[in-house]
């Protein structure tokens, strides 16, 4: 990787590839909004877009059209957020979607049978134990 991170999301991508996204870097204490893609055929990383947010203990979650939905997480001066965004593979790029109506990280999200993504528990904006669900229908 181009730098060091913890705390981010990796994704295998339908092409073969990893999207390494966000986490912590040694660039400083803000959580990082760098994109990755590792190359396993040659042993390769790469940069692609950045996440529009910095943030960490997000969830990425492989959607069936082959796009990836990172949703909530720590984000530098909000706390967890409730905000969410799509990578689009074929283009490199980011983009807003539908925020979880609790903000919330180290929370999971879970791909269902009919495409839908469960987002579930966590820890919210004042860092209490988030007690409830999201539902995000693309």
């Amino acid at each position: 990787m181009s730098t060091y991170r913890a705390l981010h999301t990796a994704t295998l991508l339908t092409n073969g590839t990893v999207l390494v996204a966000g986490g912590f870097s040694n660039d400083g204490p803000d959580p990082s909004a760098l994109a990755e893609l590792y190359h396993p055929r040659t042993g390769t990383w790469s940069l692609t877009g950045s996440l529009s947010h910095g943030r960490w203990s997000h969830t990425a979650t492989l959607l069936t059209n082959g796009n990836v939905l990172v949703a909530g997480g720590f984000e530098n001066g909000v706390g967890s957020a409730s905000s969410a965004e799509l990578y689009d593979p074929s283009r490199g790029t980011w983009s807003f979607t539908g925020a979880m109506y609790d903000a919330r990280s180290s929370h999971t999200a879970t791909l269902l049978t009919n495409g839908k993504v469960l987002a579930a528990g966590g820890y919210g904006f004042d860092s209490d134990a988030v007690a409830s669900a999201d539902l995000y229908k693309p």
